[in-house]
């Protein structure tokens, strides 16, 4: 018990640590750069001018291709790192204001936002290290090698019914303003804080969205035994420009998902880390 309690309060003292703080509040305005280029690259679809990823991967090469895009590159992996770090503490020891079923929920949530982050700083570390090949090729080939193995296509089945349920997950957390409980609000004036309430809900709304069309388009994957649909962010977004009204549907997504990023610069100042 003792050396439980000595872990806990090690993780504690690291989950308090400034420098920690610091760059995970760095992480979520490189978080928020990510999903402007992520929106940019999404208006491009959506007027068909766009030939590169239509995911976060894409928008890091845009990113890594501007003057001093490398340095900013491996800054938000830095940054994104300690979002990681912190979230995985947080799901370790943390979320104590709440009690019961809530604190369980809340450290699952965090340890879901820990894979993410890890996810994302890998991406952005590859992408710095010029590694970072076309990612929807990859999930399309990664998709066809599971396919042929034992089992393979329930596993692809599996992963695309997950990622549309965060999708839909997303959606909710934005439509009932769960986030604002993450964020000082106290520290905001009225103006800010009703800025904070729209740009979450529309960029937790537009994300859910993505997310939620791309799991079903894996889903679809599996059933059919077709990995070329399996291909993540991009195949939702371009699915999305082909349907009626497509670019219209797919340029609110876009401004939703740009909203996310604003909504990462108003975290940087005033999510409780």
């Amino acid at each position: 018990m003792s050396l439980t309690r000595s872990a806990e309060a090690t993780a504690s003292r690291t989950a308090d640590s400034r420098w920690l703080e610091l760059l995970a509040r760095a992480g979520f305005i490189g978080y928020g750069i990510v999903h402007l280029l992520f929106a940019w690259l999404a208006l491009q679809i959506a007027f068909g001018t766009s030939s590169d990823d239509g995911d976060q991967s894409g928008a890091l090469r845009t990113l890594a291709a501007q003057p001093l895009g490398k340095v900013l590159v491996i800054a938000t992996a830095v940054g994104l790192l300690a979002m990681a770090i912190w979230q995985a503490l947080e799901a370790a020891v943390g979320h104590r204001a709440e009690r019961g079923r809530e604190r369980v929920v809340e450290r699952l949530a965090s340890a879901g936002r820990t894979i993410v982050y890890l996810y994302f700083a890998w991406t952005a570390f590859k992408v710095f290290k010029d590694a970072g090949s076309n990612s929807a090729d990859q999930q399309e080939a990664l998709t066809g090698k599971l396919m042929t193995s034992s089992g393979g296509r329930w596993l692809v089945g599996l992963a695309g019914l997950l990622l549309a349920a965060i999708g839909v997950g997303l959606v909710i957390y934005g439509l009932v303003k769960r986030f604002e409980k993450h964020l000082k609000t106290g520290e905001m004036s009225p103006g800010t804080r009703k800025l904070a309430r729209r740009l979450g809900i529309a960029g937790y709304v537009a994300k859910g969205i993505a997310y939620g069309i791309a799991g079903l388009l894996i889903i679809v994957a599996a059933v059919n035994y077709d990995p070329e649909k399996a291909r993540g962010l991009d195949a939702a977004l371009r699915t999305l420009r082909e349907q009626s009204y497509g670019g219209v549907l797919l340029t609110l997504v876009a401004l939703g998902i740009a909203a996310f990023g604003l909504f990462c610069f108003l975290q940087s100042r005033y999510r409780k880390v």
